[in-house]
């Protein structure tokens, strides 16, 4: 990895490297928890700011690749392709990101709503999202924007969202303009593969 010049691929493959290493190094930092016996990936002192990586020269943390490198693509869908080795993470896919990325991300991006990313709650006009959604949102309402740390408001994050949701839950959101809700994060060990 130090002689890559990610830079040099194109857009998608450089995005596709990016999105794989952060992930190996997350799954790297997940069995060090593990082997260390703590609960949280949490608990490993420095986690994701202690450098993992050298690549081109530059060493670089789990941090410094999500928001260094990744983000600066400009696409939201990112936040449902990153694991983090937690409960309430996305799950890893069961191949590496790579040539056909645009259908990955589509699919990953549904498949983490899909596993309790969001939930629907007609009864009581609810949108339930993940976490991420509250820390991300702003990348999902201006993507063009992205990094971005500037909240995003509830009801057009709900409609941002609504695109990777099932047809009738997609309608649902955009004809009823439901209050949206965070669930608490577990960031308990755990890997999952979707």
């Amino acid at each position: 990895m130090e002689e890559i010049d990610p830079d040099a691929l194109s857009v998608d493959g450089a995005l596709a490297f990016w999105l794989n290493l952060y992930n190996a190094g997350a799954l790297a930092l997940a069995a060090d928890a593990f082997a260390e016996g703590e609960a949280s990936v949490l608990r490993v002192p420095g986690a994701f700011d202690t450098p993992w990586a050298m690549v081109g020269g530059e060493s670089l943390s789990l941090n410094d690749i999500e928001h260094g490198k990744i983000r600066r693509f400009k696409d939201p869908r990112i936040h449902a392709a990153l694991v983090c080795g937690s409960v309430s993470c996305p799950s890893l896919r069961n191949e590496p990101f790579g040539d056909d990325l645009d259908a990955q991300l589509d699919e990953q991006m549904r498949s983490f709503l899909a596993r309790g990313g969001a939930r629907v709650d007609r009864d009581t006009g609810t949108l339930h999202l993940s976490r991420i959604f509250l820390w991300y949102g702003g990348d999902f309402v201006r993507p063009g924007r992205m990094p971005t740390w500037i909240p995003a408001r509830r009801h057009d994050l709900a409609r941002s969202v609504s695109q990777w949701l099932p047809d009738e839950d997609a309608n649902w959101v955009i004809a009823s303009s439901p209050n949206v809700e965070y669930a608490a994060y577990d960031w308990e060990l755990a890997c999952s593969i979707a």
